[in-house]
């Protein structure tokens, strides 16, 4: 028996089940250690190597996914082969005699993860019997957990990009969000789009928590792009909330809910991937606003409200910036 074989495999099983359970399982943990950090390293090399290519970056999500699914069946295999080289005469040769090989102990693991049946090998006594049915386990375990977290993904990638899509549906600039909604004494039916969506975004938000890689999923088409359009949405709403007319607003509660949902969004992402930027942003065009017949406040106190809610609108920025996009008011794609 080798200890030392014994030690890998058991830390490689070990380290495989942790980051499996922990990505697939736990909603409110992310991705596990080795999967964030995959995703992470992943996401960043693609960004230098296509020189942010929006075409580039769209199969970073898939690459991710895919990258991830083969991480664990690797360290799985790996880890079930070391663990067969430490024991001594675990395994029997059925057709021969002789000493077994790693090739073979790699392919015995092999087609019992993956529960192909019986080769030419057998497990030697009870105690390896009882590995290899552990092993058996473990590979339905990986298949099944893994079918569901993709399904789960797709689902997932889907409203996250209806979400976009309501979103620009309303407006592609946060300024053309209330022209398209004022009826030139109040913002007819606004209210009810903003609560729809903030509740889409609420979905999106538990969405992020539960599958991190959502992050990676790359659209070239910017009316698709959650990052852009909720940041379109949050500066509509800093107009609404800081730069229209109190007499003229929407009632409070729509606007505080939707501004809510944007800031368990942005904090969220900013738990895992997402640095504010190093400056505020360009400030919503409250000239065009008020160009449109919308009453507004003084150009003085909305800059005074603007500076109140600095950290906020960096954080959107960094938003932007961390998924290869500018910010709307100057975005070409």
């Amino acid at each position: 028996m080798d200890p030392i074989y014994l030690a890998v495999g058991a830390l490689l099983l070990l380290l495989t089940v942790v980051d499996l359970l922990w990505t697939t399982l736990w909603v409110e943990g992310g991705a596990g250690p080795l999967t964030s950090r995959l995703a992470s390293r992943t996401w960043k090399t693609l960004k230098i190597v296509s020189g942010e290519r929006p075409r580039v970056l769209s199969f970073s999500g898939p690459l991710i996914l895919i990258l991830g699914l083969t991480m664990w069946i690797a360290l799985l295999w790996a880890g079930w082969t070391f663990l067969f080289a430490g024991g001594e005469g675990s395994l029997i040769d059925t057709r021969n005699t002789g000493p077994i090989s790693w090739t073979e102990r790699f392919y015995f693991v092999g087609y019992t993860v993956f529960t192909m049946g019986n080769g030419d090998f057998t497990p030697n006594g009870g105690i390896w019997q009882v590995v290899t049915a552990l092993t058996t386990a473990s590979g339905m375990l990986f298949v099944t957990l893994s079918v569901t977290y993709i399904l789960n993904i797709l689902s997932a990638v889907t409203q996250k990009r209806s979400l976009a899509s309501s979103i620009n549906g309303l407006g592609a600039q946060s300024a053309e969000i209330l022209e398209t909604s004022w009826d030139g004494d109040a913002f007819q039916g606004l209210e009810v789009p903003l609560n729809t969506i903030a509740s889409q975004l609420d979905t999106l938000t538990s969405n992020h928590k539960a599958y991190p890689i959502l992050h990676y999923f790359f659209t070239p088409q910017t009316s698709q792009a959650p990052t852009t359009n909720i940041t379109v949405l949050d500066e509509a709403l800093t107009l609404l909330r800081f730069g229209v007319a109190a007499d003229h607003r929407p009632s409070e509660p729509s606007i505080r809910q939707a501004r809510s949902s944007v800031q368990n969004y942005l904090d969220t992402l900013g738990s895992a991937f997402v640095e504010p930027a190093s400056q505020s942003p360009p400030a919503p065009d409250l000239k065009h606003v008020r160009d449109d017949g919308i009453p507004t406040v003084t150009d003085e106190d909305f800059t005074t409200s603007l500076e109140e809610i600095t950290d906020r609108r960096r954080h959107l920025l960094g938003l932007v910036e961390s998924d290869a996009r500018h910010w709307p008011s100057t975005d070409s794609q």
